[in-house]
């Protein structure tokens, strides 16, 4: 019988994994916890997860990426390169990939998510929200002395079947179109755009040019925005672009851009800066794939509450003050350029619907890409950032909150915190000598610790007894590691002398409450909702954690600390950016985006500003993992109690 299982080595990490024959090389690499650079998220479309093949074989599908010579050195691409047989893969440096965030200059690049990508992109029928369709009229004569648009409607519904009373247009299209059917010989490419009730045909031109349609997905998040070019004739995705979000010179977080525009006057500028964002990644993708902007006849955007008010213009002041009102959850269909984005002047902006003031749309794309809403068994979608949003429910029900974690785990407010970059520690390790063990992103000299280093050194800590349950050093031990200051006690991770900025890396007894306060606001609003729906942890089977931080941490450290419920690891799922999959699928199809919105009308939203058993719960929470450790079982067991 053939065999249909096959060992990868990959090199030079040394790592062997075992896996089905057909699956990718980058399939094979993310098994063994090898992250190559896949920024495409494996659609084969950036480019970046180039790796040389030892020995083996393999079927590679042709791309454009690899050049004459490279194949001759027996590069190939991971994503694109299926296994066939036992293989020998050496993963070169300008590939490697480590389990962080990739700040490349200016740009903070999202390695894409295998799961994610597959989760439910193909449950819909490709039926993009704004097509280009070839029609070919009939002339009209003496025995046929029909009007124009009304030839035209007539068209299009037997063409699509759309019907007629749903067909509208623009003053536009009816000043030009005598003269364009004519000129054209009654042969035309007509845009139309779905606008829910109706289906307006925003352009009309001479000759077959329906190949020629593009749509952008965006993800408008308070930190980053990440945008796919998508070809909506053949539903694939071109290229993808990231940017900061000019944004975070105004403030960290949302609040405090909320606050700054109050005050300043300012609620133009804060538009104008983020829609010029999002025109930089739309013209910069344009350009390298040399299209028209002509052709970007649609934009697709998934952000926050906040976020989403200030890509619109709308004033999101009531956001932050009780009874905490967005002045719109669900915004219909609207002209791309009524907001400043440059595309096609015809173009529609579609953005996906918010439950609550700081439930937005970002999570109701999460929810469609990982079709929480199908679900038989009782699911968690958990998206961890300032704001951790999370989702409970299945099929037949969802309830979501947002809690207030703070900016700790993206590394501010902590005394050596840094974002996501290169020299940033994302893992640490302690030894019962107390010798720290660190990793860095990208392997450069250590300048400061990111979000998942910190988790991961407040685990170790508290796992070596450096520190005890309720978060304080343990002056005890004997290291030297362990000194006192005029502002307290810390913990030096590495010496200056190994460091880059020359300054020791530590992390101080404030940085451990903080950090303590984050996670306990992510445990009790998982809580909270879980006690409000009568269920507990042992009833949940399936959790999917998102976003740029969620897609990084470890998950075992994660429930060590208590931020995450005492759960098997095996029923947790990285899902990488579920709010730019979910503005994808909406893209390339009605049926996803309104689905998006039958999510949003169908979440129940939790406040749990005013939930007293939240707040009950975040008490309980400040200790590591909890006050009540039976809880957590397994972290008992981990840590052997002490009394």
């Amino acid at each position: 019988m053939e065999n249909s299982r096959y060992k990868i080595h990959f090199l030079p990490d040394d790592v062997t994994v075992e896996i089905e024959k057909g699956k990718t090389i980058l399939d094979s690499a993310y098994k063994g916890d090898l992250f190559i650079n896949a920024l495409c998220g494996g659609d084969g479309t950036c480019g970046k997860c180039k790796v040389i093949l030892s020995g083996g074989k393999v079927e590679s599908l042709p791309t454009t990426h690899i050049t004459e010579a490279e194949t001759r050195r027996r590069y190939v691409l991971a994503c694109r390169t299926k296994v066939m047989g036992d293989l020998e893969v050496l993963i070169p440096e300008e590939s490697k990939l480590d389990k962080s965030q990739i700040l490349v200059g200016d740009f903070l690049q999202f390695p894409g998510s295998q799961a994610a990508v597959s989760l439910g992109a193909e449950q819909f029928k490709q039926d993009p929200l704004v097509s280009r369709i070839y029609l070919e009229l009939s002339p009209p004569s003496l025995d046929d002395s029909m009007a124009d648009y009304e030839r035209l409607c007539q068209s299009i519904m037997v063409k699509t079947g759309i019907p007629l009373e749903k067909l509208t247009t623009n003053f536009t299209v009816l000043k030009h179109l005598p003269t364009i059917l004519r000129d054209s010989k009654w042969k035309v490419t007509v845009t139309i755009g779905y606008r829910g009730s109706t289906v307006e045909i925003l352009e009309v031109q001479p000759g077959d040019v329906s190949a020629n349609n593009y749509g952008v997905a965006v993800d408008v998040g308070t930190t980053t925005v990440v945008a796919h070019l998508l070809n909506l004739s053949s539903a694939k995705t071109i290229d993808i672009e990231a940017t900061y979000n000019s944004q975070i010179k105004y403030g960290d977080d949302y609040i405090q851009r909320i606050i700054y525009a109050e005050q300043h006057d300012a609620m133009e500028i804060m538009q104008e800066v983020l829609t010029e964002d999002v025109n930089y990644l739309i013209s910069t993708l344009v350009k390298r794939n040399k299209l028209s902007i002509h052709d970007i006849n649609s934009v697709v955007c998934a952000g926050n509450t906040v976020m989403t008010h200030f890509l619109l213009g709308l004033d999101p002041t009531h956001i932050r003050k009780e009874p905490y009102l967005p002045t719109a959850s669900f915004v219909p269909p609207l002209r791309a350029d009524v907001v400043g984005i440059k595309i096609n002047k015809y173009g529609l902006l579609y953005t996906l619907p918010c439950v609550g003031a700081y439930v937005g749309g970002d999570i109701s794309s999460g929810v469609l890409a990982v079709r929480l809403d199908k679900a038989e068994a009782l699911s968690l979608l958990i998206d961890i950032g300032t704001n951790g949003e999370i989702v409970l429910g299945n099929k037949d029900w969802m309830v979501c909150c947002s809690a207030s974690a703070g900016p700790s785990f993206e590394g501010s407010g902590i005394s050596c915190g840094m974002r996501a970059a290169k020299g940033a520690i994302e893992k640490v390790a302690i030894t019962k000598n107390y010798d720290v063990i660190c990793k860095t992103i990208g392997n450069a000299p250590p300048s400061g610790i990111c979000g998942s280093g910190l988790l991961d050194c407040l685990a170790n800590l508290v796992r070596s007894g450096v520190i005890d349950r309720t978060g304080n050093f343990q002056k005890g031990i004997h290291t030297d590691r362990l000194r006192k200051t005029d502002d307290g006690y810390e913990f030096i991770l590495v010496h200056r002398d190994e460091t880059a900025t020359k300054k020791d890396i530590v992390i101080t007894q404030a940085d451990i409450q903080n950090l303590i306060r984050s996670k306990a606001a992510i445990y009790s609003a998982i809580s909270t909702l879980l006690e409000s729906m009568n269920m507990s942890v042992a009833d949940i089977e399936q959790v999917y954690l998102a976003g740029g931080f969620g897609n990084y941490l470890d998950i075992r450290s994660a429930i060590t600390i208590g931020m995450l419920p005492d759960i098997s690891v095996s029923k947790v799922q990285f899902v990488g950016n579920t709010s730019v999959i979910g503005a994808k699928m909406s893209l390339f199809s009605k049926d996803a985006y309104e689905t998006a919105r039958t999510i949003a009308a169908k979440m129940t939203y939790f406040d749990l500003m005013c939930n007293n058993k939240y707040m009950e719960e975040y008490v309980s929470a400040n200790f590591l993992p909890h006050t009540n450790i039976e809880k957590f079982p397994s972290v008992a067991e981990e840590l052997l109690v002490r009394s």
